[in-house]
């Protein structure tokens, strides 16, 4: 795993774009997944200025998001399929119906997700993940307790998670969904390169377990020390707790150019 800690969400955010920007070029079709979320914003941003600047195109590219709630109306602005439109999809040149979502409206909603694994399978997998990560130590929805081998299924949130996105909701934990559609760790594992982003001293004590505590589904995002390709990006507050910071500062200043990332 490398830990690459940067003192902005707009220096990471190019970091990320980096990586996207070389995987389309080497691969123009690639699959992206995509993460909704506050983590990932810089990185979207970053990529549409490159997109307008005729540095990256999404013409042949598919992707697949990570996660839905279960039961929101297709035209709240909190579904998810409605916000990576607004963050992401919308403002590049992505085919129409590239981009897909777990069916959260689907009158059966756990046939929706073994047909959406299916279908990512069926895609030839995702060539680079987004992530961001809950206070809880969450990667999609994969709350605690999650098996590390779990497949996109129908998940209850718990009521940390569902504290945590109130803000999304007007401050109303009640109006958060109580169910949602999530890939699952083993379909999450299953993509090339995990990149993950963190950011804020809310996000402190699960970064540390992450990189640094024991692979256990009471942490569900350090499965991710088991993937071969996995980044972490993080700013000054979500690397605080981190016991072997100078050493991850070390590592990757000394890091070829053309191996990072």
């Amino acid at each position: 795993m490398e830990v690459v800690i940067k003192g902005s969400a707009e220096e990471i955010g190019a970091l990320v774009a980096d990586a996207v920007e070389q995987l389309l070029t080497d691969r123009p079709d690639a699959v992206l997944g995509l993460a909704t979320g506050s983590s990932p914003l810089a990185v979207y941003d970053e990529l549409v200025r490159r997109y307008e600047a005729g540095r990256v195109s999404f013409a042949r590219a598919r992707g697949f998001l990570l996660d839905e709630y279960v039961g929101l109306p297709a035209d709240h602005p909190e579904r998810y399929r409605t916000v990576i439109e607004r963050e992401l999809v919308g403002r590049v040149d992505f085919a129409p119906g590239a981009v897909q979502a777990p069916d959260g409206l689907a009158a059966d909603p756990q046939a929706a997700a073994v047909a959406y694994d299916q279908a990512i399978r069926d895609a030839g997998g995702v060539d680079l993940q987004i992530l961001g990560i809950g206070s809880n130590g969450h990667i999609a929805f994969n709350e605690p307790g999650s098996s590390l081998a779990s497949r996109t299924r129908v998940v209850a949130l718990t009521r940390q998670t569902r504290e945590d996105n109130a803000r999304f909701f007007g401050g109303d934990v009640e109006a958060v969904p109580r169910l949602c559609l999530s890939q699952g760790l083993g379909t999450i594992m299953e993509a090339r390169h995990l990149v993950l982003v963190a950011l804020g001293e809310a996000k402190a004590a699960a970064v540390q377990q992450l990189v640094e505590g024991p692979v256990s589904a009471s942490w569900p995002a350090t499965v991710m020390q088991h993937h071969p390709h996995a980044t972490v990006l993080l700013d000054e507050a979500a690397a605080s707790r981190l016991e072997r910071i100078d050493y991850y500062r070390e590592a990757y200043a000394i890091k070829p150019r053309w191996q990072r990332l």
